[in-house]
């Protein structure tokens, strides 16, 4: 039903007590959390539910807004300083509008609003072990129980939430889904877990608003024949927020408000993380990082994935003693090489393990009896002890949390099943052991047990967990999603780029990919493994394709290789003196030498909610023509990056190409701009083609931008009191703020860090490096800075000992 006619207006003035609409069809609740945010909920039952949001976090200070209400002859406008809500007094159908009066979008002038009541219901399991099967397939341990009774639980509303979306508009969001979309106009998606699928139900515009909708149960959207609207499956009621910027980065500090701020990741981070399926003992764990050390490369952390543990018990979160014989040494060890350790862990645990046991005795696990019941609290905590006595107390650095969409049932078979068949295999197994209503919900709680989990045991170490499902606020846990296990080929990295843009659009900042994905080779029996490089690295075609896939890599903001098939180490493609080889080293030293400008960006993410990884909409989010743009992107303020996304050099097979010429076409917005290889100075507003060899990411500087840089390091920390050059790009009036703190520790949320505030004036050609706000323990008091200028020879040494001090162009020598 839709939200029929008014009968009766309430309006009270007390912030989120906001306006209660009693209409002919149901009840309409506004009430405004900020001046650019609305929350609007609808039910057909005589009140609201009053459920608990598992995305939302509470904000009493939403109470001092204000709005007033006032009634015109057709419709009733809710209105605040920023944002104003027109309600159709027949119809109910809503119009956003700034606060100029200028649209921002609308429903059709019928209603947008449909509830449809449907009735939810649990099942019923015979907890015996012989009721449950349980096999290994590509993607880990699974166990399927066939319930032997589904019982009524509630009644609950499948909603439906329609617009009239604008000719100009593009819309982005709705998490990391495989196929490549960017702008979402004319588009379909499905809303549900699966390895290749990380939900996250926001929709943003370049209109200037986004759309949180609070909903775990799955969801679809729609912008085609069939209308243009978001419909979920079973909710309480209709909930979502509407959230004015008009600028996205606005829209995603709403967001972040709402669902929770993202806290500082470890330095270490940000650095290169080595993985692949997989490092198998303790030795080789240590002797792979010591060949990095040899061969002075830079590395952070290495990655120990699945079956750490003994034998077949899948999931357990001990060491295996004969393969890690002394973990704690172990740990010692790589900490000795200023290395850090991630391990993988399971959702699922096998019978016949010590952590199987205790949470089947404690009545922990879900009708499949392996997966454990994340939605419990007290099932979340004894997670965290398994995980913290038999990992974390070695001194394990990082979390890998693996399958956290436990329940999908299609990665099997020799053909790709189609996508109504996809949704409904995976929701439906889903359904079979989760609430309904809450089936993309769990990697939320499993990463919520972890975070609370560590932060109660430490506050010496921050929390990485990369895990592979996500949700809305669950970045507020110190994740980072990867898009799950894609494979080796050109078409899926083109289509990774808009897959991860659009995911940090929702206002989850931090993603990233198994740089030359996970699956190298083709097995026609399984639809998933379709790399197409048999001989995996031996493959010069493979070479190529992971040397593009690494440059993408140094800008995503976790740098992290990984997959199987074939090696990943840097010394697999080649050595010394040969071109992957020195490629490869060639990118990786560069993103260590931005790690000032890329850890200044993390507090920016933390304090201002920023986006580092950015679609070119938030930066032109007026100029039509980035609008479906998927494969160049901003890294920061500062650069664009346009990675190739072509062979040029060799097929398959090792076979070589001709006559294929070693460029890309670049769209530069408008304003100027610096090739970043050679400070060549290029006017804004066109498409120009540009030098792409195998060497030459095309990578571009906006002008009016200073770009803090270290040194060469073989780790993140290892010159903490090193020379930082500023490299000024002049042409507009700019600041950047430099951000340090402790970097592996949670200091900074008691004030703990410094900011220096650098600001170019163009007018006068001078740099100023202000007074430095803050300190830490450990903070370098005296600072040397070396300055120098986009396209000027020379460069001018600073002492910097926290006072403001300026450098003219003229200084430069």
């Amino acid at each position: 039903m839709k939200g029929g006619t008014i009968v009766k207006l309430i309006a009270t003035h007390s912030g989120t007590d906001g306006v209660r609409l009693e209409t002919t069809e149901g009840i309409m609740h506004i009430a405004m959390y900020t001046p650019g945010i609305a929350r609007i909920r609808y039910t057909l039952n005589a009140e609201l539910s009053g459920k608990e949001s598992l995305m939302v976090v509470n904000h009493p200070e939403a109470e001092s807004v204000e709005w007033k209400v006032t009634e015109q002859t057709s419709h009733l406008e809710i209105s605040t300083a920023l944002l104003t809500i027109q309600v159709d007094k027949e119809t109910c159908a809503f119009s956003y509008r700034d606060a100029v009066g200028a649209l921002l979008t609308r429903e059709p002038s019928r209603g947008g609003k449909t509830l449809e009541r449907t009735e939810v219901y649990h099942t019923v399991f015979d907890a015996s072990a012989d009721t449950v099967e349980t096999g290994q397939g590509a993607d880990g341990l699974r166990a399927r129980a066939e319930g032997v009774n589904r019982r009524l639980d509630r009644e609950a509303f499948h909603t439906k939430l329609e617009f009239e979306w604008q000719e100009d508009e593009a819309l982005y969001g709705l998490g990391s889904h495989e196929e490549g979309m960017m702008n979402l106009r004319g588009q379909q998606q499905y809303l549900y877990q699966q390895n290749m699928k990380a939900v996250v139900p926001v929709l943003v515009s370049t209109r200037g608003y986004g759309i949180l909708v609070d909903s775990g149960s799955y969801m679809t959207f729609h912008d085609d024949a069939f209308g243009s609207y978001l419909w979920s499956d079973a909710d309480e009621d209709m909930d979502y927020y509407f959230i004015y910027g008009p600028e996205f980065d606005q829209i995603t500090a709403g967001i972040r408000y709402l669902t929770g701020e993202a806290p500082m990741l470890p330095k270490w981070s940000f650095g290169y993380v080595q993985s692949k399926e997989r490092y198998i003992s303790q030795a080789e764990l240590i002797a792979t990082v010591q060949e990095y050390r040899e061969r002075s490369l830079p590395l952070d952390c290495i990655v120990l994935d699945w079956q750490s543990w003994t034998g077949n018990l899948w999931g357990q979160k001990t060491f295996d003693p004969e393969r890690f014989p002394d973990p704690s040494q172990m740990m010692d060890s790589l900490h000795a090489m200023n290395a850090k350790l991630m391990v993988s862990i399971w959702p699922i645990m096998g019978a016949g393990g010590a952590n199987h046991e205790e949470m089947k005795e404690r009545g922990f696990l879900l009708g499949n009896q392996a997966t454990y019941d994340a939605f419990q609290e007290e099932a979340r905590e004894l997670y965290w002890k398994q995980a913290n006595d038999g990992l974390f107390s070695h001194g394990v650095d990082a979390w890998w949390c693996d399958c956290t969409e436990p329940f999908e049932a299609d990665w099997k078979g020799a053909v790709k099943p189609e996508p109504e068949q996809r949704l409904l295999i995976n929701t439906s197994e889903s359904k079979r052991y989760l609430d309904p209503g809450l089936i993309n919900a769990y990697s939320m709680q499993h990463s919520k047990g972890i975070y609370e989990g560590q932060r109660a045991a430490t506050s010496e170490k921050r929390v990485v967990n990369l895990t592979r499902s996500a949700f809305a606020g669950q970045h507020r846990y110190g994740t980072i999603t990867w898009s799950g296990d894609i494979a080796a080929n050109w078409e899926t990295l083109r289509k990774q780029i808009a897959d991860g843009l659009n995911f940090c659009l929702t206002g989850s900042p931090y993603w990233t990919l198994d740089i030359g994905a996970f699956f190298v080779k083709k097995m026609k029996e399984q639809w998933f493994c379709n790399g197409d490089y048999d001989e995996g690295v031996a493959d010069l075609g493979y070479r190529e394709l992971y040397v593009r896939w690494f440059q993408l890599g140094a800008f995503l903001p976790m740098f992290r290789s990984h997959g199987t098939d074939t090696p990943r180490e840097v010394w697999q493609f080649g050595e010394e003196g040969e071109l992957m080889y020195d490629t490869l080293v060639k990118y990786l030293k560069l993103r260590y030498k931005l790690m000032p400008y890329i850890y200044s960006l993390a507090g920016a993410v933390a304090h201002r909610s920023y986006t580092l990884f950015r679609a070119l909409a938030f930066d032109y989010r007026e100029d039509v023509q980035v609008h479906s743009i998927g494969d160049q992107f901003m890294f920061g303020p500062a650069f664009m990056a346009a990675p190739v996304t072509e062979a040029m050099y060799y097929g398959p097979g090792s076979r070589e190409l001709e006559g294929i010429c070693k460029q890309r076409s670049v769209y530069l917005p408008a304003g100027e701009w610096y090739d970043y290889w050679s400070d060549e100075r290029i006017e804004g507003g066109q498409t120009i083609e540009t030098k792409a060899d195998l060497e030459t990411l095309p990578l571009f500087v906006r002008a009016g931008s200073i770009v803090p840089l270290g040194p060469e390091v073989q780790y993140t920390d290892e010159q903490p009191d090193a020379v930082i050059s500023l490299k000024v790009y002049g042409g507009k009036d700019v600041s950047f703020t430099l951000y340090e703190d402790e970097g592996d520790n949670y200091n900074y949320e008691h004030g703990y860090y410094s900011m220096i505030l650098m600001t170019w004036s163009e007018a006068d050609r001078t740099l100023t490096i202000g007074k430095r706000a803050g300190g830490y323990a450990g903070m370098q008091a005296v600072r040397a800075f070396a300055v120098e200028i986009a396209g000027q020879a020379g460069s001018c040494m600073v002492t910097y000992e926290g006072e403001a001090v300026t450098v003219r162009e003229a200084d430069l020598g």
